[in-house]
């Protein structure tokens, strides 16, 4: 094959990947893991969303005992461990690192179908199914084998003000830079584990994710990527600089590296395309650094990043009260540094039921 042909055939490859590219219906938010030098792993997630999604931070201690909010035979437990969380809405937990080191995001993937209703199997609301996660397990080896077993099936409930079903999926990152996606497609549970998933974005399913991420692997990041904030342009883009960043010795540059990847699959703020409601701007940004225990938070309308510090915080079951840092509307209250003194002591939100 002479080398007309092969470009040929390569400008054609570009094309199909655009096209399937373009077919991906809208989504929002991207979740990248870094594996570092020296066992630094860090776990970096953007909110892309239409409109102020009502978010703050939230400290909970060990000891507090959850219903799953799904009705008469919904799941019951008490928390194993504390954790850092940012809400959605009040109402449920969205992003989080609990103080093992496992964090959990969950993102909106539309393909997404639960089981239907059952009266003979323990029920979890959606809202409560990361914070499930962040309070029972330590590793995410841990969580994925408790989750094969399919102790509950996950009941949706409409997002706040709008007439929809939130359609979520979940991912999950440890400190050992272990990782596993989970989604439900069809009404079946579908997990994905390795430390190979760094990326998730939104539709399509992760499989189909993976075929897409594959072609640009062999078109080559310094060649040509993605550009547009489509989901599948995120990911691509996103797989390709979270392992392109050097492996860098020094925690704070790596760290800088990582806030770079996900600013780069942001959307800029005042985007929104009306007819595709989840293709929006992005809100906020948190990273959580595993190694070190630090959770950094990055509001769009504000000029500063920054973090809470875990081990400063008193997560004891006797002793640990559920806190909260107020970020006020569009997340526009500024802090600055580490601020796990300005959390309050606060009466905890009540997660969204069905």
């Amino acid at each position: 094959m002479n080398l007309r042909d092969r470009m040929r055939n390569w400008a054609a490859g570009v094309a199909l990947a655009v096209l399937a590219a373009a077919a991906v219906p809208a989504g929002a938010c991207t979740r990248v893991v870094y594996l570092g030098a020296n066992g630094d792993v860090i776990t970096a997630r953007s909110m892309d969303w239409k409109e102020d999604v009502g978010t703050n931070l939230w400290v909970f201690p060990r000891g507090i005992h959850h219903n799953g909010q799904a009705g008469p035979n919904s799941v019951e437990w008490t928390s194993k461990y504390g954790s850092v969380i940012a809400s959605g809405y009040d109402i449920s937990t969205t992003d989080g690192l609990n103080e093992k080191g496992l964090s959990a995001q969950l993102l909106w993937l539309v393909e997404s179908q639960y089981p239907a209703y059952r009266k003979d199997k323990p029920a979890l609301a959606l809202s409560l199914w990361a914070q499930y996660v962040l309070d029972n397990f330590a590793t995410v080896d841990e969580a994925v084998a408790a989750l094969g077993k399919e102790p509950f099936f996950v009941v949706t409930a409409n997002v706040p003000g709008q007439d929809r079903l939130a359609t979520l999926h979940l991912s999950m990152s440890d400190a050992s830079g272990d990782s596993a996606i989970v989604e439900y497609i069809g009404g079946r549970q579908v997990i994905h584990h390795g430390r190979q998933y760094q990326v998730m974005t939104n539709s399509p399913t992760f499989d189909q994710q993976l075929a897409l991420d594959a072609y640009w692997k062999q078109v080559g990041g310094t060649v040509m990527l993605p550009g547009t904030n489509r989901s599948a342009d995120r990911f691509a883009r996103a797989s390709f600089y979270v392992n392109a960043i050097p492996k860098n010795e020094d925690p704070v540059e790596a760290l800088a590296s990582v806030f770079s990847v996900i600013r780069n699959v942001s959307v800029p703020y005042g985007i929104n395309t009306p007819e595709e409601p989840n293709l929006s701007s992005t809100r906020w940004r948190t990273v959580a650094d595993h190694k070190r225990m630090l959770y950094f938070f990055e509001s769009a309308l504000t000029p500063n990043t920054f973090w809470v510090d875990l081990k400063k915080l008193d997560f004891g079951a006797d002793t640990g009260k559920v806190m909260k840092l107020d970020l006020g509307k569009d997340q526009r209250n500024t802090f600055s540094g580490e601020v796990s003194a300005d959390f309050k002591v606060a009466r905890p939100f009540k997660f969204l039921g069905v």
